[in-house]
């Protein structure tokens, strides 16, 4: 994959995370305020203050995410950004880890 195609990608994945968030919120599912600074996403949770922080790496053409529970790489693979350790996928591992971090399931889709 280009750069160009890698970085397109990237910015459509951060904007679907962030939609998923906000939209989440507007339902009262979970109270968060996304924050989004070029390729750096900052999600805040309300009651506790805790974040999670995804952003893309261009240069390893890698999704990144910091949470709580630690940090994880995601590397596209089959059209899925998979965790360059556990086999994991991105969207299914940021359900689990808002969910921990946000006190109520949460579910996000690609």
């Amino acid at each position: 994959m280009s750069e160009t195609e890698f970085l397109d990608l990237a910015d459509s994945t951060l904007g679907t995370i962030e939609a998923a968030m906000d939209r989440l919120n507007d339902e009262d599912v979970i109270d968060v305020e996304c924050k989004r600074s070029g390729n750096v996403l900052e999600i805040e949770f309300i009651d506790n203050g805790s974040k999670i922080i995804v952003n893309s790496q261009a240069p390893l053409q890698e999704m990144w995410v910091a949470a709580k529970s630690g940090g994880f790489h995601y590397k596209r693979a089959d059209g899925r950004w998979i965790n360059t350790r556990d086999g994991s996928e991105l969207f299914a591992a940021l359900s689990t880890l808002a969910s921990e971090q946000g006190g109520t399931t949460v579910l996000l889709k690609p």
